[in-house]
């Protein structure tokens, strides 16, 4: 019974490429066009593609462990006045929400008037045991900043390189690398659209999903044009079957850790993660599928 379900799908899967396989295009278009108008109006507003956090711009991150519930927005606002730029988020309790702290990043590097203001907002005498402080200066932020867009520029263009070689062929493979290169545009249009400021993970996080995006363009594309059991229609089904399942099973695996975790840098990672991968399926099923039958076709691929 489920053998028939799943050749009925397939069925109508391959029916549904085969009419309208071209005007699917039309979806990652929009996509990619709304994404570029977030990240250049974001840029217009700030100076810069994504909202950096201390760990690239340079400032300090300080620790409160206080079970005291405080209004993050007054606590913002209250040192966002006395030092600029500042930011509060609640450390809660692995399972539940109990909070077991607060953490604040500020864009400054006084320590000691930080401090001060904490203990007065807190109305808390700070010490060793319930503070803690990471002093992150303006140039190494930025000479973190830039070193991982070069790496990630660099990862980028070895996967190019290695994506041409396997095909020796212009079409399939920009096919490929520009699907990977859309993944992580939508994704930084995301997370400037949701107002994330992006860390050191953040950037880590957009390194995999070079990784993620192009799982299942590869697959595809391998499938339709370098494998020959059935015929080339037959074949592209089966890859969207196969990929499909992969990444939904990634989607549900990183909903459960967003959902479970209470990590900031969890829940960042696997937000951007996420992001791309929903995006993928655009990409790949929408925008890859469409030109490789278009490419195969001319081509004469059975």
């Amino acid at each position: 019974m489920e053998s028939h379900q799943k050749a009925g799908i397939s069925h109508q899967l391959r029916q549904f490429y085969e009419k309208h396989n071209q005007k699917l295009l039309i979806i990652p278009i929009i996509v990619i066009l709304a994404s570029l108008g977030i990240i250049f109006n974001f840029y217009q507003e700030h100076g810069d593609i994504m909202e950096k956090d201390v760990t690239l711009k340079g400032g300090i991150t300080a620790t409160v462990t206080t079970e005291k519930s405080m209004d993050l927005n007054q606590l913002e606002a209250t040192l966002s006045s006395q030092f600029g730029d500042a930011t509060a988020r609640q450390i809660a309790e692995f399972g539940s929400n109990k909070q077991v702290g607060i953490i604040v990043e500020v864009a400054t590097e006084e320590e000691t008037a930080l401090k001060q203001a904490l203990s007065e907002a807190f109305n808390l005498e700070l010490t060793n045991e319930n503070y803690s402080v990471e002093i992150m200066g303006s140039s190494l932020g930025s000479s973190f900043y830039k070193q991982m867009l070069s790496a990630m520029a660099l990862a980028f263009i070895f996967m190019a390189i290695v994506i041409f070689v396997m095909y020796r062929s212009l079409i399939p493979s920009l096919n490929v690398v520009s699907a990977a290169l859309w993944d992580i545009v939508v994704a930084l249009a995301l997370a400037d659209l949701i107002g994330m400021r992006i860390s050191t993970t953040g950037i880590s996080a957009f390194l995999l999903l070079i990784g993620y995006s192009i799982d299942t363009d590869v697959l595809m594309t391998t499938r339709v044009l370098k494998r020959k059991e059935g015929t080339m229609m037959d074949r592209l089904v089966s890859s969207i079957n196969t990929g499909l399942t992969m990444t939904l099973t990634a989607i549900v695996a990183v909903v459960t850790g967003l959902v479970l975790s209470t990590s900031p840098v969890i829940k960042e990672m696997f937000t951007i993660i996420l992001f791309g991968l929903i995006t993928d399926i655009i990409m790949t099923y929408c925008m890859n599928a469409p030109i490789l039958i278009r490419y195969a076709k001319k081509k004469g691929v059975q």
